[in-house]
């Protein structure tokens, strides 16, 4: 898009001073090799991030399908480059090796396919490329796959009647084969994104910092500009699990969930540093995953009182629970949400055994004595969790 469409003079130099006169973006096509991939070490990363769901790109918005698809002729994975059923692969290994759900984004629209570019001149008065090419392949991933997320993208600055995206999903939740446990997003057309859908993603990495009336999903990437592979990412590039356990407390305390995103490479490996990030990831919600996992909002969503304090509620426990990404200091925490009851309340400071001491401030709070534990002995890092009993 940057080169063949903006043609944005950094990347139409890139081209020429490394490719061939004349090279085209199909040539791509047989340099995508995919030779290291492993898909059981993929299910392997995936179930070690602690991640309860997967959703791999089965078709950008370059047309090319990581499937062999009848309607992307010569043009797919299993036709050109890794010579192989991607989709297939994975699909197989994450139902064997995890408990992970099994999803698949698929963009509706396609830059530069020419029936597509026909439909946009014909202000989408003709239907050739929903018709021909985007409706049958999702049918087809449907029912050869059956993914329990479909992630559609790439309106194409089309309605949903362009795309027939109701009919689609009348059948998706009806008569197809997942209609017992698929859920959708909010992309099916213009005017569709955060208003219509089983979650909504409203815009990439969206984070609102409030609670929203409906299911949401903040999709982001730990590359902080790309949802590729980036061969000349710097390190700074990429956030940190500092930075990603923010993310996802803010998220899920608001009522979200964190699709985070990693681009593998064009051998089919994911990149140590990816792989770092979704280990650490795994280890952070090993002690914290109470407070994550089958949560609700609670009344308040952060403290009013120290920040960067974010609070979640287990309703099977009845507890809440209280995330803070610093260690104070004084070593007590205040917090000025929950309100204690002398003799009930307890807390708990997750990964680590003993009840914690705490004086109540009547409506203004509570503080907490937070234990004297040298590095080696904190339950985690990163962040903590404590779980709040019996409190208003």
């Amino acid at each position: 898009w940057y080169w063949q469409k903006e043609k944005r003079e950094p990347y139409v130099k890139f081209m020429e001073a490394n490719y061939p006169p004349g090279f085209s973006y199909e040539d791509f096509g047989p340099l995508f090799t995919a030779e290291f991939f492993d898909p059981n070490q993929w299910a392997d990363i995936l179930k070690a991030s602690g991640a309860k769901y997967v959703v791999l790109t089965s078709k950008h918005h370059e047309g090319f399908t990581l499937w062999g698809s009848k309607y992307s002729w010569n043009w797919n994975a299993v036709d050109v480059g890794p010579k192989r059923d991607l989709v297939a692969e994975l699909a197989t290994s994450v139902r064997n090796r995890t408990d992970l759900h099994f999803g698949l984004y698929h963009s509706l629209f396609e830059w530069f396919n020419p029936l597509f570019l026909e439909d946009a001149t014909n202000v989408f008065k003709t239907r050739k490329f929903p018709t021909s090419k985007s409706l049958p392949e999702l049918y087809e991933i449907v029912t050869k796959y059956q993914p329990e997320i479909i992630w559609s993208d790439g309106n194409g600055n089309a309605p949903d009647t362009y795309w027939n995206s109701t009919g689609f999903l009348a059948w998706l939740y009806n008569d197809s084969p997942v209609r017992d446990s698929v859920v959708t997003n909010d992309r099916w057309g213009v005017g569709s994104i955060c208003t219509h859908g089983g979650f909504y993603t409203c815009s990439d990495r969206y984070n609102p910092g409030h609670l929203l009336p409906h299911k949401w999903e903040n999709c982001m990437t730990i590359d902080k500009t790309s949802w590729g592979y980036r061969r000349n990412a710097q390190l700074d590039d990429y956030l940190t699990i500092e930075d990603l356990v923010k993310q996802l407390v803010e998220t899920v305390s608001c009522g979200g969930n964190l699709l985070m995103n990693i681009g593998p490479t064009h051998d089919g490996r994911i990149a140590v540093i990816f792989e770092e990030r979704l280990r650490q990831m795994g280890a952070w919600l090993k002690v914290n995953g109470g407070a994550i996992y089958g949560t609700k909002p609670w009344r308040a969503q952060n403290d009013t009182v120290t920040p960067e304090v974010w609070y979640t509620f287990s309703p099977r426990e009845d507890k809440v629970n209280a995330i803070f990404l610093n260690w104070p200091v004084s070593g007590t925490l205040e917090l000025g949400e929950p309100q204690a009851k002398l003799g009930e309340t307890q807390v708990k400071l997750m990964g680590y055994k003993e009840l914690l001491k705490w004086v109540a401030l009547g409506e203004k709070g509570i503080v907490i004595a937070l234990p004297q534990l040298t590095p080696k002995e904190l339950p985690c890092q990163w962040g903590w969790t404590l779980q709040l009993t019996d409190i208003n």
